[in-house]
């Protein structure tokens, strides 16, 4: 139970670190998320449903989700529309997009091939083959995000989230920056989707609700328990933070709780994250106050 824990929780990192791309990079929360989520999964699975192989169904999941960002994008920047409600009428409108290509609310990959099958031939002990290809996808995602973090245009997207205004006073197209991002984030949101359809064995419209909160999540335990941290151990921390919010799952599940009510648990574990670093300064003040 533990080993499968830590490869949902790699798997799960892979939306936690779409999301802080437009989180904490961007400075907005991208509502898309629940719809793009679900998409590389239904996409996903229909193709391989289709005789299509994995990995190529995969990358057509991913294409899905970066069209959906790409939407939500054009929406906030051209249509004006502010980028909460903007993501909210992409998401309304994917359910109906993957019940069209899925032409049912779930669509089961039973007896049909998977990517980790590769993995599964290796003779490797139960639910190894999820740790290594949830380790292989977190680690060819962190890689490339650095790589683009790193480029000018990286830099340049980093500063339009950092302060717009100057950004756009030395001639970047921050609007550019900003459709770029939610395109490339949802994109990474829709692989976690597609990987994550494939470990459960199927897709449906309804895998969408409350994603945003495990991923945002596992953005704030990494925080938490990391501090002060370079760009690319904050990635690590992402997913890291992912692994143990599965792990905390995994032990509400253990204490015999009802699972019928966990969303209500993945909230309040994100709650008392969040208030977490207010506790510490509140805790540092008095301890301040006290040795004066």
């Amino acid at each position: 139970m533990v080993i499968s824990a830590i490869g949902q929780g790699f798997l799960w990192g892979i939306l936690g670190l779409g999301i802080f791309m437009t989180y904490r990079i961007l400075n907005f929360p991208d509502m898309t998320t629940e719809g793009s989520f679900p998409l590389g999964g239904a996409v996903c699975v229909t193709a391989i449903t289709q005789g299509i192989h994995p990995l190529l169904a995969t990358l057509l999941g991913i294409l899905a989700g970066m069209c959906a960002g790409f939407v939500t994008g054009m929406l906030y920047t051209k249509g004006k529309i502010p980028v909460i409600l903007a993501g909210i009428l992409v998401m309304s409108g994917l359910n109906s997009v993957m019940l069209f290509i899925m032409q049912t609310p779930n669509l089961s990959l039973l007896g049909k091939p998977k990517i980790q099958d590769f993995f599964t031939r290796l003779n490797l002990p139960d639910h190894y083959d999820i740790v290594i290809l949830g380790l292989i996808a977190v680690s060819l995602i962190i890689a490339l995000l650095l790589f683009f973090f790193f480029t000018d245009f990286g830099q340049a997207y980093i500063a339009t989230g950092d302060n717009e205004n100057m950004a756009r006073s030395i001639g970047i197209n921050t609007d550019r920056m900003k459709v770029i991002g939610l395109t490339l984030s949802n994109g990474v949101i829709a692989l976690s989707g597609a990987l994550i359809a494939q470990n459960d064995g199927y897709a449906d419209i309804g895998k969408g609700i409350g994603v945003i909160v495990i991923g945002l999540a596992s953005i704030i335990i990494g925080e938490v328990l990391y501090g002060e941290l370079s760009f690319g151990e904050r990635l690590i921390a992402v997913v890291l933070g992912s692994v143990i919010y599965q792990l905390l799952i995994l032990l509400i599940i253990k204490l015999g709780l009802d699972t019928t009510y966990l969303k209500i648990f993945s909230s309040i574990i994100l709650a008392i994250c969040l208030m977490i670093p207010r506790l510490k300064e509140a805790l540092n003040l008095k301890t301040g106050l006290e040795k004066e």
